[in-house]
């Protein structure tokens, strides 16, 4: 399956102990087999398990296994003391992200029952269980002197901090090869003059991988044409179960929207797509200007279906929305609305399509008199995205490429504007005036991707699996 994780795992030890010290390699192997069951908890996971490295040429046949498994990251747990010349072959065959694992299996030695043990011998091999750490800074030497990057979990069996740091790699190494294999259906053109909305396409695939798929709109127009009165009837069901239809829809608008939303959905299936950002004009009264008008429901849809939309053709935000998506934490199109002083909350919301599925209650489907800014009238979204903890995302680009921007915050209930937008109320641990400058200072587009959840440490730990630098304001 695409969504599988493939996770490598290996541990390493010396061989030279083995015959030294009874039972310290069985000791060791059951350690590891409680990291793997630690792994395999998380859903969709292929787990290859190499078992215990315990000298070079054994190290060159795992490195051999990896990739011709074709694994998409690697965890090596040092069980005990072992050569860096037991790592490197590894790292150098397979060419993918290395978690290295310094986890002892209890928080400290009990050091009285330690030294009574008497037997200096058998204590030796007590203490080299527990010395995960002795080698850290040989891997850590080699690795940085070979090029090759790496990432340090620290901890204990059982603790929590090192049971989510190891989920956190987990889910930010599974989001990595979603973006990898990304298709971005791009639909139209800019919005003109939002010189901070371009972006190098180049880069954009250089840092996250994926493909950049160029769509014309008269191929939505041919679908669109070919949508039959079953078909529009069925989307005009799904309109009324997944929104509250506002009884100021006019049916014939509801019926405009329902046969693009249509379309859109074969436009996805056809060119395989993971997301979509899109924009266009068309001269007034055209039948493009008639599509482009009638977008916004089904691009909902779309977005709370694990297909991320994004309006003004915001490439960098249907990214971040697909990133904040696959962390499982929805991913709505925002921007600054208005400062509330008073309260000291910032409002954040987007005409156009919205993620759904995290909204505070039901998502409404109003009527527009027109659309500000932009080109015709018709039916809009209205919600507020869920109360509670949230994550704003945003793509960024500057003169040394691509990063990443993130906040954590509240979605906190209280009046928002009722203007057929999504608008929701955000706290955050900073003063609003101080996170508006914080935030803008970094150079982001006004756009960003809202989710639920507290995700930070996540995307700072998938920053680093993609090499993308990553600030965060709070």
């Amino acid at each position: 399956m695409a969504d599988t994780l493939r996770v490598g795992i290996f541990g390493i030890g010396l061989d030279t102990y083995w015959p030294q010290f009874e039972g310290l390699k069985t000791r060791l192997e059951g350690y590891q087999q409680q990291i793997a069951a630690q792994i395999v908890s998380h859903e969709r996971i292929d787990l290859v398990d190499a078992g215990l490295v315990d000298n070079p040429e054994r190290a060159r046949t795992i490195g051999s296994l990896f990739r011709q498994q074709q694994v998409d990251v690697i965890f090596l747990y040092i069980s005990t003391y072992a050569l860096s010349s037991t790592v490197l072959p590894v790292a150098q065959a397979t060419g993918v992200p290395i978690i290295v694992l310094n986890i002892q299996p209890v928080a400290a030695i009990d050091y009285e029952s330690f030294n009574r043990l008497g037997d200096r011998g058998v204590m030796t091999g007590e203490w080299l269980a527990h010395c995960q750490a002795c080698c850290v800074p040989e891997i850590a030497s080699v690795f940085n002197r070979a090029g090759i990057d790496y990432h340090l979990v620290t901890g204990y069996l059982g603790e929590e901090r090192t049971n989510t740091a190891i989920g956190e790699w987990v889910e930010a190494a599974r989001v990595a090869k979603a973006m990898k294999t990304n298709r971005l259906g791009v639909m139209g053109h800019y919005y003109a003059g939002m010189l901070d909305v371009y972006t190098d396409v180049t880069r954009q695939v250089a840092t996250f991988g994926g493909h950049i798929d160029l769509i014309e709109i008269d191929e939505l127009a041919a679908l669109r044409e070919n949508v039959n009165d079953a078909e529009t009837a069925a989307k005009l069901a799904e309109f009324r179960k997944s929104f509250d239809v506002s009884p100021e829809c006019e049916e014939t608008e509801l019926e405009r929207a329902a046969r693009t939303s249509v379309a859109l959905d074969k436009l996805v299936s056809r060119h395989d797509l993971g997301a979509l950002a899109y924009y266009y004009e068309g001269t007034p009264g055209s039948l493009h200007e008639n599509i482009v008008t009638s977008v916004i429901a089904g691009n909902t849809l779309l977005t709370g279906r694990h297909v991320p939309v994004s309006g003004e053709c915001e490439i960098k935000n249907a990214q971040a929305m697909k990133i904040m998506d696959s962390f499982g934490a929805g991913g709505s199109f925002s921007e600054f609305y208005a400062m509330d002083f008073n309260d000291d909350v910032v409002l954040l919301g987007h005409d156009g399509p919205a993620h759904f599925a995290i909204a505070e209650g039901r998502v409404g489907l109003v009527p527009l008199p027109v659309y500000h800014g932009k080109p015709g009238k018709g039916l809009s979204i209205q919600m507020t995205v869920k109360h509670g903890p949230v994550t704003l995302l945003s793509v960024c680009e500057g003169p040394q490429g691509v990063y990443l921007l993130v906040a954590e915050g509240e979605s906190v209930p209280g009046p928002v504007l009722q203007i057929g937008n999504t608008n929701s109320r955000y706290r955050f641990s900073l003063p609003a005036r101080d996170f508006v400058e914080r935030w803008s200072r970094f150079g982001p587009s006004h756009h960003c991707a809202i989710g639920v959840g507290r995700v930070a440490g996540r995307i700072e730990k998938f920053g680093k699996l993609v090499g993308a630098r990553v600030e965060r304001i709070c």
